[in-house]
């Protein structure tokens, strides 16, 4: 699956992507679609701060995209990672987000990073959980209704990977 990093110019297939998720989704909390432009400041923040923004294309069409970036801006958190990856709703369940998801990882901890986290919104996103746990993540704890969309109280799901030595080393 041909995996590549972002350039401004995918922001307009991020945007419609993300788009589906935040209207029709419970994977993300935002309720309203950003548009292009904020997704590419976005893609630009993230690129900056020397973490990976990546999207698969295929056929010359952004198939999904995913990201990795600090998991919380305090330095104690430095070395953990959170990771974000949004489908394309006619792809869904063809490997698409395991491949980012896998790229991800290595990337991440390729630029030292020793945790990744994965924050998936609804305890019914079993997809998403299927799709993290195929790839070693553990569930590590679960918020009970701390967002509202649609209507209805959605949990949070937090799951973990080490990456690299983890913590079986002192050294960072």
């Amino acid at each position: 699956m041909p995996i590549r990093d972002a350039t401004p110019a995918d922001a307009s297939a991020i945007a419609e992507i993300y788009a589906h998720h935040v209207l029709h989704g419970t994977g993300t909390f935002e309720e309203e679609p950003p548009p292009a432009e904020e997704l590419a400041a976005r893609i630009a923040r993230v690129q900056n701060a020397g973490h990976a923004w990546l999207v698969v294309e295929e056929a010359g069409g952004i198939l999904g995209y995913g990201y990795f970036n600090n998991f919380h801006p305090r330095s104690a958190y430095r070395h953990t990672a959170e990771d974000s990856i949004y489908v394309r709703d006619d792809v869904r369940g063809q490997g698409v987000g395991k491949a980012l998801v896998a790229e991800l990882l290595l990337r991440a901890e390729a630029a030292g990073f020793r945790q990744m986290i994965a924050v998936i919104g609804d305890s019914e996103n079993v997809g998403s959980i299927g799709l993290h746990l195929s790839l070693g993540f553990r569930q590590a704890g679960l918020l009970k209704a701390v967002g509202r969309k649609f209507g209805r109280w959605v949990d949070v799901i937090y799951m973990q990977k080490a990456l690299g030595e983890g913590d079986r080393s002192a050294a960072a």
